[in-house]
């Protein structure tokens, strides 16, 4: 969840800008660009986090927006992800892709019949999308991400939830019916 929305960060500018007045934007707009090119992830974060400090005197709006998901934005730093994947990462182009895809693909449908026709549809729009496909650039560096997703949800599971292989609970067995 926190790496599909840390590729939202041009709504996220998009929602910011939309609280400030025509000219505070350009500012504004070259700040978080400046924080969210950072590699470092807690500079990025305290960048941010000045910005959203300075917002909340002034536009309260603004800062509220920024403040909502901040530490999202710059899930890419947190993770150390390689320059070239950061790059297609951090563009909504290859999903915005998919989805005109899907939409093309059902826009003939006059009667849509139940949720289950819905998803044979985008099933098939995402099969012709694959077709379309492209490799990733910095798809070389894709393991090294996933390492890094599995250590940082590791990192982040509360100890009450993590299962220790030793201790785990016994698998149910449903009783026969005889």
């Amino acid at each position: 969840m926190r790496l599909i929305q840390s590729l939202d960060k041009v709504h996220k500018k998009r929602n910011v800008l939309d609280h400030l007045p025509e000219r505070d934007r350009p500012g504004v707009k070259r700040r978080l660009r400046a924080a969210w090119k950072l590699t470092d992830h807690e500079a990025a974060i305290d960048r941010l986090e000045a910005l959203t400090g300075e917002l909340s005197h002034s536009h309260p709006g603004a800062a509220a927006s920024l403040r909502e998901g901040l530490a999202e934005t710059v899930t890419l730093q947190r993770l150390g992800v390689d320059q070239q994947l950061w790059k297609t990462l951090s563009s909504t182009n290859p999903i915005e892709s998919m989805i005109a895809i899907c939409r093309a693909t059902s826009r003939n449908v006059k009667r849509w019949q139940n949720g289950d026709m819905c998803l044979r549809w985008t099933a098939a729009g995402m099969l012709e999308a694959e077709a379309q496909f492209r490799k990733i650039i910095g798809y070389k560096h894709l393991a090294h991400l996933a390492l890094a997703v599995e250590a940082d949800l590791t990192a982040n599971r509360p100890a009450s939830t993590a299962i220790n292989p030793v201790h785990a609970p016994a698998p149910q067995v449903a009783a026969s019916a005889v």
